[in-house]
């Protein structure tokens, strides 16, 4: 009983809805909608970082970006199959003026980009081809099941998608799945567990495609796992309808797991869709397609790091890294000293002139979970000197201007360098 009064207690400690509000990283309204989360100026910038670090990756990796709508004629969900599977979960059709002519907010990616696939030929020499977009979609999901950013109707996924010949798919795959550790290793994630979903072999009439494409899909995720030595468990009838996946499951500090992460192998989307490119024998063969996303989707993976972290974020995805704390109005050109010098060093820096006293202003910054705090009063101002306090940890003691500006700028940086 007492284990579940303390789990039940450091889960609303860890509670993303709280901690996001008071960061002031979102916020949701009524008047807009349920599940649709207003993104504010802090929660804009955790996630540029988090894109930023994933782009910068695929652009490395060979991954090219492409943007889509975020509505779709019917007709194109009808094509991928994804109308008949989900339709009763997407909002319903925007019908036009035009007889016939019915659209859909976008509930997934992966049939525009195959659309953009087909809009020009390609040979082998040009394979594989990997499409990255942080594309937002929606899906209507029941009042009762929305929670926070976990459970939303508007979310950005990190999606991409590969075209490769059957030759490269096990290769690509096994480059997913090392770019997928890589991002979990980065964001602090070290402890997960790795599932291979298939088929469910009863209920085979909820897939679609040949035996032998889900064969040959099969294959190449138990043969990457198998060659890149995971310990992954199987999990019947958790495929998605047109192949199957590997999914990667996180546990928090609380011990909760989440599933993050995904790759799925498709052979079945290239075929509705006709997608082709010339063989050495200059005939068409038929592309595989990997889809995948590390993340899953921003937010759900924000509200996952808040909670892991209790909003004590890494140091270079904190939106405000050092906030000045002059004691008086007396200090404020001082301030204003320092907090020049630590813009030409890029931290992330503000002032506090509030007309507050000093311990009001550190109980605030604590609050807000700033990483540093620079206190300045007469003895600091009449000898260059700075007065350093770390969050949740206390003082770290009196530097000289420099000392102290490079102190903060190497822990900022090496912190991040060593995940690297």
């Amino acid at each position: 009983m007492d284990k579940s009064v303390h789990f039940l207690k450091e889960n609303e400690n860890h509670d993303h809805r709280k901690i996001g509000k008071k960061l002031k990283f979102f916020v949701f309204s009524d008047r807009v909608g349920s599940g649709l989360p207003l993104w504010l100026p802090k929660g804009v910038f955790f996630r540029k970082k988090l894109e930023e670090f994933l782009t910068n990756i695929q652009e490395k990796s060979g991954y090219e970006t492409v943007i889509t709508p975020h509505i779709g004629h019917k007709k194109l969900y009808i094509k991928s199959g994804h109308w008949d599977k989900y339709g009763k979960d997407s909002f319903k059709t925007i019908r036009t003026p035009r007889k016939g002519e019915e659209f859909i907010l976008k509930p997934m990616n992966c049939p525009h980009h195959c659309e953009i696939y087909r809009s020009q030929e390609w040979s082998y020499r040009d394979l594989p081809v990997r499409f990255a977009e942080f594309g937002t979609v929606y899906r209507y999901e029941q009042s009762g099941e929305l929670h926070g950013l976990t459970r939303v109707r508007s979310f950005t996924q990190d999606d991409a998608h590969i075209f490769c010949t059957y030759d490269q798919l096990l290769e690509e795959f096994k480059k997913v799945i090392n770019l997928v550790f890589y991002v979990f290793r980065y964001l602090g994630f070290l402890d997960y567990t790795v599932r291979i979903s298939l088929r469910d072999p009863k209920k085979k009439e909820n897939y679609i495609g040949s035996e032998i494409n889900w064969k040959n899909a099969e294959y190449a995720i138990l043969k990457a796992v198998e060659q890149e030595k995971i310990n992954a468990s199987i999990n019947y009838g958790e495929a998605a309808f047109y192949g199957p996946k590997l999914d990667f499951l996180i546990k928090d500090s609380l011990g909760r797991k989440w599933q993050l992460g995904t790759i799925q192998v498709d052979y079945n989307l290239p075929e509705r869709f006709d997608l082709f490119y010339k063989g050495k024998n200059n005939k068409k063969h038929r592309p595989v397609m990997i889809h995948r996303a590390p993340f899953g989707s921003l937010e759900r993976l924000i509200a996952i790091m808040i909670e892991h972290t209790k909003g004590n974020f890494p140091l270079w995805l904190v939106p405000l890294q050092v906030i000045i704390l002059p004691i008086s109005d007396k200090y404020i050109i001082y301030a204003k000293k320092i907090l020049n010098l630590m813009l030409k060093y890029d931290i992330r820096v503000s002032t506090d002139s509030r007309n507050e006293n000093i311990s009001k202003k550190i109980r605030d910054a604590e609050d807000n979970k700033i990483p540093y705090m620079v206190i300045l009063g007469e003895k600091e101002k009449k000898n260059e000197l700075i007065s350093i306090r770390r969050h949740g940890i206390g003082d770290l003691g009196i530097f000289s201007i420099a000392h102290g500006v490079d102190k903060i700028f190497n822990e900022i940086n090496i912190k991040t360098l060593k995940l690297l």
